[in-house]
């Protein structure tokens, strides 16, 4: 094969975490040529043997140092950024990775000539009484500015075997008699499963997204936050009182758990912010056919997924049936 002849060349950011290993997967198995760029490329040997022989190569990137991302997008025909944050810990602060980490990316995709596709968050908003919010608005509009004919994604809760919602929950249940519903449990999710929203991404790097849009990814359902946590408690076989907790005071318990050191807080004051909202497709998007099932994918029922990776937490095990 010559030079001319090789398939494209797409340089993943965040390739190595919760989405970003799916995207590598779904991407590999149309044929690209893929550089996962991440921090540590030394903990990113697992993505190897998902391509084939010289397929997947890592470059070390981190979105605070403008270098380092040139570096990684230098010969790159498609840029995909899938980094993101839930919380802040060191030098990692929403506005360095998720605003100017965002827009830094852009310009050097646009630099090198090359495409963009850009995982968000449904609720990103530059006005948002959320960080993490705001900063996702930010970034959107950043990338907006430096190239437009960019695709942006932003996903609602998404859920897979690495997820850090109900795997969290569902860890939480074998301890505590009871697990905590933020603000009485009333906010609605649209759970969107992570293989689907890696699918909307190679679609997109496939040129089947239109240029310059923004969609909107949710699942088939929209669940309030008490049936997310019954959903999960069914399919592990566990009973555990659901006890509602005020937004005040779920936020000042977020902010001793976010004074531990060396520990990811369970919760923030941040998401607290958060969860005040709903984070469902808008109608907008629906009305625009800016969503999942516009770029041709039926999105997956989190009842028929769950179970491929919470029977873990079942009382006796994955086998076994009853609940305690």
């Amino acid at each position: 094969m010559t030079l001319s002849n090789l398939p494209p060349q797409v340089t993943v950011f965040g390739g190595s975490g919760f989405v970003g290993r799916h995207v590598v997967r779904a991407l590999a198995k149309r044929g690209y040529r893929i550089r996962v760029a991440v921090r540590r490329p030394d903990l990113a040997g697992f993505l190897q043997p998902i391509g084939g022989l010289g397929q997947i190569s890592f470059v070390q990137a981190n979105l605070r140092y403008r270098d380092s991302i040139d570096r990684a997008v230098h010969d790159a025909d498609h840029v995909v950024n899938c980094v993101g944050i839930l919380f802040e810990k060191g030098r990692n602060r929403f506005d360095a990775v998720q605003d100017f980490g965002a827009r830094a990316v852009a310009e050097a995709a646009r630099a090198r000539g090359a495409s963009l596709t850009h995982v968000s968050a449904i609720g990103a908003d530059v006005n948002s009484a959320s960080d993490y919010a705001r900063s996702k608005g930010r970034g959107e509009a950043g990338i907006r500015q430096v190239l437009p004919e960019a695709v942006i994604l932003r996903p609602s809760i998404i859920f897979g075997p690495e997820d850090g919602f109900f795997n969290k929950f569902a860890s939480m249940s074998r301890f505590s008699p009871a697990l905590p519903l933020v603000g009485g449990g009333h906010t609605k999710f649209q759970p969107v499963y992570v293989t689907d929203v890696a699918e909307a991404v190679a679609r997109a790097v496939d040129g089947r997204a239109e240029k310059g849009a923004t969609y909107e990814l949710g699942g088939p359902e929209i669940l309030s936050f008490r049936q997310c946590l019954e959903l999960m408690l069914d399919v592990i076989d566990r009973k555990r009182a659901l006890v509602p907790l005020p937004f005040a005071i779920a936020s000042l318990i977020g902010s001793f758990a976010s004074l531990v050191p060396f520990v990811d807080p369970p919760l923030t004051p941040d998401q607290v912010t958060l969860l005040r909202s709903d984070n469902v497709v808008s109608d907008e998007a629906k009305k625009e056919g800016r969503t999942i099932q516009a770029l041709g994918i039926t999105p997956a029922l989190a009842e028929a997924i769950l179970p491929s990776y919470l029977v873990r937490y079942r009382p006796q095990g994955q086998f076994t049936r009853g609940k305690d």
